[in-house]
């Protein structure tokens, strides 16, 4: 797995961020999602890296990355100063204007970077989400029954961390599993699964997981809320794959529809893959992301070819 990068671990003002960098081209930062870490990439990394340059990292709390400090309104482990951690991450490496793709609780972090940094983030993807604040506003029985994690982990601290350090075989088993993890044949090796499943014996990560749900269920909806009150949108190219058969179509029908009001500029379809549809579908995803950064390299070329006010272009 990624024999073409080269380990980086950024210092940030909260802690160290582990990275992976390869590649020759625009930067595109890489986020993986929940219950994961950067491995989550390995079958779409490598074939980006002739048009870009690649950033794989793990999100603050998970794999080598710092472990946030937790705060009572669970703001540390918010999207938004997630997504300023990776900002500066990114910066460290010398990279001050990017694109940014994430899965899952990765996709969350992508868009809320989007959001709040309009002059950094040239291009977006997120995959097999829709907002945070549309989650919960939509919440029925259908929702609390599929995806009852999403209150589970929300719950105050020890509750789910005790129960899921009780039984760690049986929450991987007959949860993680049953959300698609390691169902597609051959995309999933036995130290991939292991990587992930060791995931829940760390109890800061456990703890770091139950945080991200509960500042999901607060301040991340919040945020949400405020932005679409004040009107912001996503400026960039946004790129949206989801399972066409799992619980986005169920839940929400028209996804696009459901992302209509966030972001001007919207492209995507959904896969014939689970949720995990980064490792499920990589040389479709690879192929997405590639016109991805296409596009928006050469929106950024006509945006600097364009005449200034006041003076003649040659």
């Amino acid at each position: 797995m990624f024999d073409r990068f080269v380990e980086r671990v950024v210092e940030t003002t909260r802690g160290p961020i582990f990275t992976l960098v390869g590649g020759d081209g625009p930067a595109l930062l890489l986020l993986h999602g929940y219950p994961q870490t950067h491995h989550a990439w390995h079958g779409v990394a490598d074939a980006l890296t002739d048009r870009c340059t690649v950033v794989v990292a793990d999100l603050p709390g998970y794999g080598g990355s710092f472990r946030p400090i937790s705060t009572p309104d669970h703001r540390a482990h918010s999207k938004r100063v997630v997504g300023d951690d990776l900002v500066e991450a990114m910066l460290g490496l010398g990279f001050p204007v990017f694109a940014v793709a994430g899965h899952d609780r990765g996709g969350r972090v992508a868009y809320r970077m989007a959001l709040d940094h309009p002059e950094r983030i040239t291009a977006a993807a997120v995959f097999d989400v829709v907002p945070t604040s549309e989650v919960w506003g939509r919440a029925d029985a259908d929702l609390a029954l599929r995806y009852w994690h999403w209150s589970f982990l929300a719950q105050p601290e020890p509750l789910p961390e005790r129960l899921i350090g009780a039984d760690p075989d049986a929450f991987f088993d007959g949860h993680v599993r049953a959300l698609g993890l390691g169902r597609a044949p051959g995309r999933y090796p036995a130290e991939l699964m292991a990587i992930y499943r060791g995931l829940f014996d760390d109890a800061e990560v456990v703890h770091a997981i139950c945080e991200d749900y509960r500042a999901g269920a607060g301040v991340d909806r919040s945020d949400d809320r405020a932005d679409r009150d004040r009107g912001r949108r996503i400026e960039c190219p946004l790129l949206l794959l989801w399972s066409a058969t799992g619980a986005l179509p169920s839940f929400y029908g028209d996804v696009p529809e459901v992302w209509r009001p966030w972001a001007r500029d919207i492209r995507g379809r959904g896969l014939d893959a689970g949720h995990f549809l980064v490792e499920d579908r990589p040389d479709e995803v690879a192929a997405e992301l590639l016109d991805l950064m296409a596009g928006a390299d050469a929106s950024d070329r006509a945006h600097e070819n364009r005449p200034r006010k006041g003076h003649h272009h040659e």
